[in-house]
């Protein structure tokens, strides 16, 4: 499981550094050009679709690494047999939230059959809009290789909080 971890954030890892600097590129050429006189079609629509990908995978790689919002503090005050309960019940909410979003992604998908982009015509909107599923379905599939983890801390000393461990770092040096 540690290797098929390790691989899963890797390859999320890589596609988002790509993600960012494509969307990064895009924009400099498109302010770039409309400077120049000769603005880009394409660049508003192709700006925001990069925006919502970078979104949704960055997404599954902050599930992957347990660094999205959450209330470590909450679940820590309780009893460890609770505390795995709760982290059990908050897991089944997030994965349900996300399986919802990843069929109906698909049924999205079917409704979308035929359309394309505005600015190029030749990309069809299914493709665009394909992030929504599998964004959905990586996020399950972060959530879940994560989860082993999680539930040893529930079960010791208490879930690491990722957003005290900076702070705590300074007050321990």
């Amino acid at each position: 499981m540690p290797a098929l971890h390790k691989a899963f954030d890797r390859t999320l890892t890589a596609f988002v550094i790509f993600l960012l600097a494509s969307l990064a590129v895009m924009i400099l050429v498109g302010v770039a050009c409309r400077k120049l006189g000769i603005a880009l079609v394409w660049y508003d629509e192709g700006a925001s679709i990069m925006l919502a990908w970078l979104t949704y995978y960055g997404a599954a790689l902050a599930a992957l690494k347990r660094a999205h919002i959450g209330f470590p503090g909450l679940v820590n005050a309780m009893p460890p047999k609770l505390r795995v309960a709760a982290v059990l019940f908050g897991e089944a909410c997030v994965i349900g939230f996300f399986g919802l979003l990843t069929w109906f992604g698909v049924q999205v998908l079917q409704i979308l059959s035929g359309d394309t982009m505005v600015s190029l015509p030749s990309v069809p909107t299914r493709l665009t809009q394909s992030v929504i599923p599998v964004g959905g379905a990586l996020f399950i599939i972060a959530q879940l290789l994560s989860l082993p983890a999680v539930l040893r801390q529930a079960r010791g000393g208490g879930i690491v909080d990722h957003e005290q461990a900076p702070v705590q770092e300074l007050l321990n040096v």
